[in-house]
């Protein structure tokens, strides 16, 4: 029997112009194209690194 992989539900709601090349990284990384562009991603520690790391621009729920 396979364990079910949590998910997440990642927005991005404010803007990624003006933000530091890092911070760009993470929201390429986690594949955020516009405001209001949502996806659905593994629950894992890398993933969760890039979401504090920038989570003043993201909402976040359970999928």
């Amino acid at each position: 029997m396979t364990k079910k992989q949590k998910q997440l539900k990642v927005t991005l709601v404010k803007s990624k112009y003006g933000r530091v090349k890092g911070h760009l990284d993470c929201v390429r990384g986690l594949g955020l194209r516009r405001i209001r562009h949502s996806v659905v991603l593994e629950d894992t520690s890398s993933i969760r690194g890039m979401i504090n790391k920038i989570s003043y621009l993201l909402k976040v729920e359970e999928a």
